[in-house]
């Protein structure tokens, strides 16, 4: 492997340690879900789900379960 790489992995380490110096403006995620797949979506600050339970609350176990992924970054502030 060359230098250049190693300086990149090195830096890429860095980076996923400091998750605040990361912005997520939107995002798309499918969940393999026990029944169905469902997708996810992240954009303008607001999590949008197809799955009914999201339809009907406004919040579900996929977005929550993001919200705990992505805890720490800049944009994602989870719902109280």
């Amino acid at each position: 492997m060359d230098y250049g790489m190693i300086g990149k992995i090195e830096k890429a380490k860095r980076y996923a340690e400091q998750r605040d110096r990361i912005r997520i403006e939107s995002l798309t995620v499918t969940f393999e879900g026990d029944n169905n797949p469902h997708t996810v979506h992240f954009r303008n600050g607001a999590w949008e789900c197809d799955c009914d339970f999201f339809q009907s609350r406004g919040r579900c176990s996929h977005t929550m379960a993001l919200e705990n992924i992505l805890k720490g970054m800049k944009g994602i502030e989870p719902l109280e």
